[in-house]
């Protein structure tokens, strides 16, 4: 799918051009740059009006590809200075006398982050990627009708500093589509209508969100809003110390210790719950709602949501890929690990390849999903207390789902939607949010699916059943579980048997550090220790300190090699 056009200034004109239809023009000769954006799905295609100097409207059938709101201002916060202080470590030292050569397995997220600031400090890695698309769990793919469908819908916060700061590392923060500061959330017993919580940009942090929680009067009672900020306050005042030592309760299990009515729960928690890691509150560790919470309240644009403007491969893995090849570094596809093989003194002696070919280095990461560390984790390996604990850190099952209707569909907005749906957890038009995903005439909606455990084995045709199900309540005017409404011109399932760690009580214990007790061997993911979700931040996060302990380590990996070297001759 191609864009609408390209916007272009040439003197005191806009010019964009398209591949759908003419080319139009607007007078910008007033000196000032006007906002043109659309908030709610009927808007677009609509004419727009211009007031030109001499005051007079100009009546103009351009169409507004999606909304730009401008880029928070999160370059001062104290997150994103800390972030920005920990790149700096990298390219800033010293320089090594000689390389280490770093084989990391995994092109997601954490084996992006850990090859780009590992390439930053002077080393030369190489990232091998199983598959034939870099992203991991961001990974996308082109039909051949050329539309691309993910296995995730991703939405980049502002409580990402990390992100954020890879972002303008790359000079990449223009791909970023910024939305409203807002939280939209379907109302399941009012089909077809949302209710909004609105963050004030006049309003610092965490009165703007308390505002949002208490202007809303659709989804809780006032009561049960006070009870939820009693409630609430242990955590407000106890911070990171009272949020870790939650883990042991389920986002239930602490509502009702907290005395929080069950509504609060059923109309907010579940929603957020299957947002944040794809299963509902009695299964989720209440550390993790409280972790999201901490950072959307105490940040005053953390809650604040950006779109990518396209595909995560092209528009953000490739420039990552880009700029590790500029300093020296190889990403090899097609790449796919069959063993990692041992020395004597059970660390390792290389990565046996499904190929036959071995790849040896002077240090070792594995930046795959954990489910894929412990397949081929070694024997000898898995008694260690150090590996055993990640027992307990299983993927949990999840898909997303892709539908290309015949129409624009109108009960919908340029944002991410909650949909409170017992199977849907969230959901969005990309053909509004989305500019390379921009489509003037039919809508393509994206929709996580969870929990999916108990559909992860069952065909395309019953889960895209099961979702034009849950779509007709959403949209009852648009969409009807029989298909006489809109028709569906085709779609994509996409399944992910094992995707995020699954944050059940008590799992924090188990998360390991990056630096494993095997010399040479690393771990980055975003299930590793660091103190943000299982999630794309927490994913570049650990890669970050993945590098750092490899850089930390020079002095010893690269005695080690020597050593290795001189072994061989003999």
């Amino acid at each position: 799918m191609s864009l609408l056009g390209n916007v272009s200034a040439t003197g005191n004109s806009v010019v964009m051009t398209s591949s759908l239809s003419r080319d139009y023009y607007f007078n910008t000769t007033s000196g000032r740059t006007d906002v043109l954006s659309f908030r709610h799905g009927d808007i677009m295609g609509h004419r727009l009006q211009f007031r030109s100097r001499t005051n007079k409207i100009t009546v103009c059938p351009f169409k507004v590809v999606c909304v730009d709101y401008p880029r928070p201002e999160l370059d001062n916060t104290s997150n994103f200075l800390e972030a920005a202080y920990l790149s700096s470590t990298f390219p800033t030292a010293p320089r090594p006398a000689k390389p280490l050569n770093v084989v990391i397995a995994g092109a997601g997220l954490a084996g992006l982050s850990t090859a780009k600031y590992l390439a930053d400090a002077g080393h030369k890695p190489i990232l091998l990627e199983a598959r034939d698309v870099l992203g991991g769990k961001v990974a996308a793919w082109k039909d051949q009708d050329g539309d691309w469908y993910e296995t995730g819908l991703h939405i980049f916060f502002g409580a990402y500093p990390n992100v954020q700061n890879l972002f303008g590392e790359l000079g990449i923060n223009d791909r970023l589509q910024w939305k409203e500061h807002s939280m939209i959330f379907a109302m399941p017993n009012k089909p077809g209508e949302f209710s909004r919580f609105d963050f004030p940009d006049v309003l610092p942090a965490p009165i703007n969100g308390i505002w949002a929680i208490l202007r809303n009067n659709e989804m809780l009672t006032w009561p049960e809003k006070v009870k939820f900020a009693i409630g609430l306050l242990p955590a407000m005042l106890g911070g990171q110390a009272y949020v870790e030592a939650q883990d042991g309760l389920s986002v239930q299990d602490w509502m009702r210790k907290q005395g929080i009515p069950d509504r609060v729960t059923t109309e907010v928690f579940i929603a957020m719950s299957k947002a944040l890691n794809f299963i509902n509150p009695d299964e989720l560790s209440m550390q993790c709602i409280l972790i999201a919470l901490n950072r959307f309240l105490q940040e005053k644009h953390g809650s604040k949501m950006a779109f990518l403007d396209g595909s995560p491969p092209e528009r953000l893995c490739k420039p990552v890929v880009d700029h590790i090849e500029s300093l020296g570094g190889q990403v090899r596809l097609n790449s796919r690990i069959q063993k990692i093989e041992l020395n004597k003194d059970g660390t390792v002696k290389n990565f046996l390849l499904t190929d036959g070919n071995t790849i040896k280095g002077d240090a070792y990461v594995f930046a795959t999903p954990v489910d894929i560390l412990k397949l081929l984790l070694p024997e000898d390996w898995k008694p260690l207390p150090y590996f055993k604990k990640l027992d307990k850190l299983v993927g949990v099952p999840v898909i997303n789902v892709h539908i290309w209707f015949d129409r624009k569909l109108k009960n919908t907005y340029d944002h991410l939607l909650f949909s409170r749906s017992p199977l849907l957890s969230v959901y969005a038009d990309m053909s509004v949010t989305c500019k390379e995903y921009y489509d003037p005439n039919r809508s393509m909606l994206e929709l996580v699916f969870a929990p999916a455990e108990e559909w992860i084995a069952r065909s395309d045709s019953d889960i895209i059943d099961a979702t034009m199900s849950e779509l007709s309540k959403l949209f009852p005017d648009e969409i009807a579980e029989d298909g006489s409404k809109a028709k569906i011109l085709k779609y994509h399932v996409v399944k992910t048997p094992r995707s995020v760690y699954k944050t059940v009580p008590d799992c924090e214990p188990c998360r390991p550090l990056q630096r494993s007790p095997i010399e040479g061997f690393y771990l980055a993911g975003d299930y590793t220790k660091q103190k943000y979700l299982a999630s794309m931040e927490g994913a570049v996060l650990s890669g970050k300190f993945c590098a750092r302990a490899i850089v930390q380590d020079y002095e010893l990996l690269a005695a080690r090699g020597e050593v290795m070297a001189e072994a061989s001759l003999v």
